[in-house]
């Protein structure tokens, strides 16, 4: 090695041309070059010592020095020196200062400089990989294009100009066959930054890969005059997306198709001639639901906001049509619209309220001690459940034809009567069951719906934590929302990964 000051040029060409192959910064090649350089004044002067080199970036001199740390105490006598030592040579040292010890120029034999570039190498990696990540990480949901490099058990790798990205087979469209060389288009799902450098996932498969590709055909959703609202997809089969114009002169779902459909054939062409249905969004559930069921007719639709229930009812030779082939179609229109919708013709319709007004006249026979022509009529006007009629107000119920203030408190008695038994019943059969407390005092459950549960074996956190969505609504009652029943299965499994994240502790 030549004298510390003597300049290098040849170290800052060598930086320029690292720099500009890899694609990042100078000062990066140049800061692994010092790490190099002192890695190997390491290996020659004892690896337990604090050396440190500086390149300067505009001759390429090297300087490399010894740095000692002032301290009150010393604990590693070849990096720290006691503050009594250190005023022995400057009066004026203080506790954290460093004492730099300029190394005389170091000759650099084989074994040094396989060192130097070794670590020179893998520091410019690192750095690479730095840069790859932050130039990936903020291209998370948007389309890239790319080249299939190879193919590795069915997932595919894509070259992304310096970065590598991984389409896996999950997240291709069913029967996509790709070959290297292939031009691709996908969005980015996700990047990671790993230890063996940015991990880039991709998808061709996912909703908002297909949102993208509207955004990049249609100009007024990407000016954003136009929303997506919501996208339902069948990868490679079938798609729903539900578009909003926020300017009222402008329609949507035409804007979105383009003349002669030309837009939304170049989303279908790109999707492997996936069918797309363009749907008008609504905030009015019931007009948005009948826009995604059209072109088929809908004679009625009755919705059940609490449970997000809908019931639709359509003409009897347009009910399969409607369903779809194995339930694709009115299964899209469920997840595009958030309901969960029941279908039926008009003679199912009739025969589904004959049998919930006979479960309504034969409870309230039964409850309220009535006969049949008291019960139907408290059927006609409303009342659904004995705790409607236990708690509704008094001159309400009294107000009915044909009542009056005697008979309405008499039915509320019988009612509120009723009510204390069942409770009670409740209460005797959840002591027969033994339900674990954390079970037993899970928020969100009602007796009623313990006991169901009981009786069905579910008797802990766990076995309610291991229920899917459907299951729990199939044992408690269609009454609990979808919404509702993930909601109460995902705060049971709170306390798994409370559990998990202690033992990683």
């Amino acid at each position: 090695m030549q004298n510390a000051t003597l300049p290098r040029p040849e170290l800052i060409q060598m930086a320029d041309v690292l720099a500009h192959e890899k694609g990042i910064e100078k000062e990066a090649v140049l800061h692994a070059m010092e790490e190099g350089i002192s890695k190997a004044g390491r290996s020659k002067y004892g690896p337990e010592y604090d050396i440190r080199t500086t390149i300067d970036p505009n001759n390429g001199s090297i300087s490399m020095a010894r740095y000692i740390t002032v301290v009150e105490e010393v604990m590693d006598e070849f990096r720290e020196i006691s503050l009594a030592e250190a005023r022995k040579s400057n009066k004026f040292a203080k506790v954290g200062d460093e004492i730099i010890d300029e190394l005389p120029p170091m000759d650099f034999g084989r074994i040094a400089a396989q060192t130097a570039k070794q670590v020179i190498t893998q520091k410019v990696r690192e750095a690479e990989r730095s840069q790859q990540y932050e130039e990936m990480k903020d291209k998370k949901g948007e389309i890239v294009h790319g080249v299939v490099k190879r193919i590795e058990a069915g997932n595919v790798i894509v070259e992304l100009g310096r970065a590598e990205a991984l389409l896996r087979r999950d997240e291709m469209i069913p029967k996509e066959m790709y070959r290297p060389g292939d031009r691709i288009r996908a969005l980015v799902l996700d990047v990671r930054n790993e230890v063996r450098g940015p991990q880039i996932f991709l998808t061709r498969s996912h909703p908002d890969f297909l949102a993208a590709l509207f955004k990049a055909e249609v100009p007024e959703i990407y000016d954003g005059i136009i929303d997506i609202k919501s996208v339902a997809r069948d990868p490679g089969s079938r798609a729903k997306i539900a578009v909003y114009s926020n300017d009222s002169t402008l329609d949507a779902r035409g804007a979105c198709i383009g003349m002669r459909g030309i837009r939304v054939q170049a989303v279908v062409n790109e999707l492997q001639g996936e069918k797309i249905d363009v749907v008008t969004w609504s905030n009015d559930p019931a007009t948005f639901i009948i826009n995604a069921l059209a072109p088929n007719e809908v004679l009625k639709i009755v919705i059940d906001e609490e449970a997000k229930n809908v019931e639709v009812v359509l003409p009897e030779e347009q009910l399969s049509l409607t369903i779809g082939r194995r339930g694709q179609n009115i299964r899209l229109v469920s997840q595009l619209t958030g309901w969960h919708i029941d279908m039926m013709t008009e003679a199912q319709e009739s025969e589904h309220r004959q049998a919930e007004t006979k479960g309504r006249v034969d409870l309230f026979m039964s409850a309220l001690d009535v006969d049949d022509m008291m019960a139907h009529l408290l059927v006609q006007e409303g009342f659904a459940k004995v705790e409607d009629i236990a708690y509704i107000e008094l001159d309400e119920l009294a107000g009915i034809e044909g009542f009056d203030v005697d008979l309405a408190t008499e039915l509320q008695n019988r009612a509120k009567a009723y009510l204390v038994a069942k409770e009670a019943e409740v209460a005797e059969k959840l002591k027969e069951l033994k339900l674990a407390d954390d079970l037993a005092k899970f928020e969100g459950l009602t007796p009623e719906m313990l006991v169901k549960l009981g009786e069905k074996g579910i008797k802990t956190l766990d076995d309610l934590a291991d229920l899917a969505s459907d299951e729990l609504r199939e044992i408690v009652g269609l009454d609990l929302s979808e919404e509702n029943a993930n909601a109460l299965i995902m705060k049971a499994r709170e306390h798994w990964f409370s559990e998990e994240t202690q033992s990683q502790k």
